[in-house]
Formats: structure tokens, C-alpha cells, sequence
């Protein structure tokens, strides 16, 4: 899995996350913990037994709560690893966890937002496009140094891989004749090929 989705799935598991850490202190459990003892034919007129039920609801919902924050360093974690830059991958799980968190508040707690945040989040959901539409085409750098090409690019190097093994075999002859200096052309030579290559998938992107 890319480090794209990974990112919308741990910004998503973040706001379950703060929603079950709010509902273990809310008066709203309270209510939740009522129809929990309806269901299962626990008497409300008997406090005791309500606590009880009330303690297990509450104690659920936190252990959803730890839950669902592992899973969303797990997540995140993974897409930092995957991702070509940890700025892109925050800026998504930030917005996904931002607009999941902003629904569930609305959802279960009723809350309401203005006009202006909507516009905000707009533009939060327009710039993560962005970033998704830019990192199709871009290669990702690992930590060694290197450099994972696009498709195209990976084909606009075979092109060239016999080229590159007929100017090797030529070079090889003549550095056994001439020496250090016709080895450094061979490398030179070598090099220009395979960064031809590389513009050639490039070419093609655009």
C-alpha cells in the first residue's frame, strides 16, 4: 500500500480516537450506559447495577480509544516510511483526521460549525488532490540515496540497457590499451546514456 492511503486511514483512526476519548468522560454515555441496561434487562431503578453498567460502557469506549490510537501510529508510521516527504504525509493525516473529526461531531454530539471553517476544510481537501495528482509522477527517495523511478522513466532506461552494454564492452577494450583516461570516458559515457534514459520517461509524463 502507497503512503497515500496509509495517511487517510491513520488520520481517520485519529478521529475515532479522539471521539471514543471524549465519550469515556461525556455526559452522553450516561445516556448510552441507559439503553446499554434497557437492552439487556438491567433494571435503571437499581443504582448499583447502573454504575455498573455505566463503568463497562465507559471503560469499552477506552479501551477504543487506546486502540484505535495504536492503530493510527501504525499507520502513520508506515506512511512516513513509504511517503517521499514526512511534510506531505502530516498535511494528509491532519486534513483527513480535521473533516472525519469535524463529522462526528456533528454526528453523535450534535455540534455545528460555521460557514468560514467549511471554506477552510474545502481548501484542505483541495490541496491534499494536489499533493495525491503530484506524487503519481514523482520518484521516491529512499533513505540510501536511492532515487525509485516512475514507470516511464524505468522504460526510457531499458531502451538504452543495450546500448549501455555494447559502450561497457567497447570500454573495456580500450581501457585495457589506453588507460585511466579512456576508463573516466567510458564512466562519462555511460552516464550521459543513462540520464538520456531518465528525460525519455520524463518526456513521456508530460
Amino acid at each position: 500500500m502507497k503512503w497515500l492511503p496509509l495517511s487517510l486511514l491513520s488520520g481517520l483512526a485519529a478521529a475515532f480516537n479522539g471521539l471514543f476519548a471524549k465519550l469515556v468522560t461525556t455526559e452522553l454515555t450516561t445516556n448510552i450506559s441507559i439503553s446499554v441496561a434497557d437492552f439487556f434487562g438491567v433494571s435503571i431503578d437499581d443504582a448499583g447495577a447502573r454504575w455498573i453498567v455505566e463503568g463497562v460502557v465507559r471503560a469499552v469506549f477506552f479501551g477504543l480509544n487506546l486502540g484505535f490510537n495504536a492503530v493510527m501510529w501504525a499507520l502513520f508510521t508506515a506512511a512516513l516510511a513509504k511517503g517521499s516527504s514526512a511534510t506531505k504525509v502530516s498535511v494528509v493525516n491532519t486534513s483527513a483526521n480535521f473533516l472525519l473529526t469535524a463529522f462526528l461531531g456533528f454526528l453523535v454530539f450534535g455540534e455545528k460549525l460555521p460557514g468560514m471553517w467549511w471554506f477552510g476544510a474545502t481548501l484542505l481537501v483541495g490541496g491534499n488532490v494536489v499533493i495525491g495528482r503530484r506524487d503519481k509522477d514523482e520518484g521516491v527517495v529512499k533513505g540510501d540515496g536511492y532515487v525509485a523511478l516512475g514507470q516511464d522513466e524505468r522504460e526510457g532506461e531499458r531502451e538504452v540497457v543495450r546500448e549501455l552494454g555494447e559502450i561497457g564492452a567497447e570500454g573495456s577494450g580500450s581501457v585495457s590499451g589506453s588507460g585511466s583516461g579512456s576508463e573516466v570516458e567510458v564512466e562519462g559515457e555511460l552516464r550521459g546514456r543513462k540520464g538520456k534514459g531518465r528525460e525519455r520517461g520524463r518526456e513521456r509524463n508530460e
